[in-house]
């Protein structure tokens, strides 16, 4: 059996998420049955990113072992030829032995989409968050300076969450307008689950003037889940690329430079 690895695309809008889940469709789920149908012998599929559902990806990372009865240069197209078209390979590559998708990871960027406009929209809706109010730029700025850094995102999680750590370090959070859309890019070596989630919806309340910037590093310090803002809806998220230590084959992806 040999190592494998593949960027991946997918709508998230009709799964439930990347992760295996009995009776559900998820990505995982998808994928290893197409996986099956190439390989003598096959093993889990594992995400960089275990993306909830409802949220899309342009750079997931997935890894496997299998013997497969296809060449690794033919792999993407061998794949994306049993797969429905809300899910593809962008890139596929034999992979060293010691490499794993999740654990090998060094970071993660998320992109999260905001549409400002009251009226709902045929196409956006399934990839943005509506907001009909004006969102301050600054304030959402102001308020994000709080969240970067290595430090204790208890408050940022879930209540359910099974990480033995809440520590995590934010290395980058970037907010800019594109005519009516306002773009957050977060990126971090983790996350907790809904944390990006959580973080969009409390900036946007910070934006909204609801809140003030200030309001963050007291969230944080706190390590307090009740006292984050809302989730925002998952359809607004996008997992963009996924970094590895001196590698650079996960730059193959182009499509993501379109957001930054």
């Amino acid at each position: 059996m040999r190592n494998y690895r593949l960027i991946l695309e997918y709508d998230g809008t009709d799964f439930a998420g990347f992760q295996y889940q009995t009776g559900q469709r998820t990505v995982q789920n998808t994928l290893e049955e197409a996986i099956s149908k190439l390989a003598h012998a096959s093993g889990r599929v594992a995400g960089a990113g275990r993306t909830d559902a409802g949220v899309h990806a342009l750079g997931q990372v997935a890894s496997f072992w299998a013997e497969l009865s296809v060449p690794a240069n033919r792999l993407a197209s061998a794949l994306n030829s049993l797969l429905p078209g809300d899910l593809s390979v962008v890139a596929a590559a034999e992979a060293e032995a010691g490499f794993h998708a999740r654990y090998s990871a060094v970071s993660r960027r998320y992109l999260y989409i905001i549409r400002q406009g009251r009226q709902r929209s045929g196409i956006w809706d399934r990839y943005s968050w509506r907001v009909g109010n004006e969102i301050s730029l600054a304030a959402m700025k102001a308020g994000s300076r709080f969240l970067i850094g290595e430090m204790d995102f208890a408050t940022w999680g879930t209540s359910t969450c099974r990480s033995q750590s809440t520590v995590r370090q934010v290395k980058e959070i970037k907010a800019g307008r594109r005519g009516r859309f306002v773009l957050i890019w977060i990126e971090a070596n983790g996350f907790l689950k809904h944390m990006v989630r959580r973080m969009v919806g409390t900036l946007v309340e910070v934006g909204l003037g609801r809140r003030d910037p200030q309001d963050i590093q007291v969230m944080t310090h706190r390590r307090d889940i009740r006292l984050a803002g809302p989730v925002a809806p998952a359809a607004g998220l996008c997992l963009l690329r996924v970094r590895y230590q001196q590698m650079e084959w996960d730059k193959s992806n182009g499509d993501e430079n379109l957001f930054g």
